[in-house]
């Protein structure tokens, strides 16, 4: 997806002028290799689709021309899960910015470039960057909040929590309690979470003989 690092600078700067013109606030990312993670809040219904949309035409473009290659360079349709911020978000956010660790780019996510992670450190500053407010729950000055960041990227997540991340963006499942998650169902009109496995409780069997 990314042949080298004006690439990703291209990238980034579309990245910003879609969510910016179609009303989507950006609270964490990280760059692979051949995979992109957004940690997003759109403004409306359909906001977040627009701006895919407009970020792949641009940047497949921009690429296009650069490197004198014609197609998409998509798979298919972008992947999104929805969560509960109060519950789940922050998690997420450690699940993006130690992505690059997870895949065995970098020791520790501080390393990589390509990530939200440095401007959460308060190494860099990425002005287009929404803090979310669960980010100040941390700590009550910078120094401790950074802190705080950096011990929790540091940690990372348990594998099995980290693939429930996952399974939740590759499959559309909504992350959070069970009232977040039937409101969720409730709204979309769809099953929100994988349905347990085995028969239904209360339904009867008939076994042939």
């Amino acid at each position: 997806m990314f042949v080298d690092d004006a690439d990703r600078h291209a990238y980034l700067a579309t990245l910003r002028e879609v969510t910016r013109e179609r009303g989507v606030v950006l609270h964490g990312y990280a760059l692979l290799d051949a995979e992109v993670w957004l940690l997003v809040q759109p403004a409306e219904a359909g906001a977040l689709s627009r701006a895919m949309q407009a970020l792949g035409r641009r940047f497949v473009a921009a690429v296009n021309r650069r490197h004198g290659r014609h197609g998409t360079l998509w798979d298919g349709r972008f992947r999104a899960t929805v969560l509960d911020e109060r519950t789940q978000l922050l998690d997420a956010l450690v699940h993006v910015e130690t992505k690059p660790v997870d895949a065995g780019l970098v020791a520790h996510a501080v390393d990589w470039p390509w990530s939200s992670a440095r401007h959460h450190l308060g190494l860099a500053r990425d002005p287009w960057l929404a803090e979310h407010a669960m980010l100040w729950t941390l700590g009550n000055t910078p120094f401790e909040r950074d802190s705080a960041w950096r011990r929790r990227l540091d940690a990372g997540l348990a594998p099995a929590r980290r693939r429930t991340i996952d399974d939740a963006a590759l499959q559309g499942w909504a992350l959070g309690p069970p009232d977040f998650v039937a409101a969720v169902a409730e709204r979309a009109g769809r099953p929100a979470t994988r349905r347990p496995r085995g028969r239904p409780a209360g339904r009867a069997a008939a076994v042939p003989r």
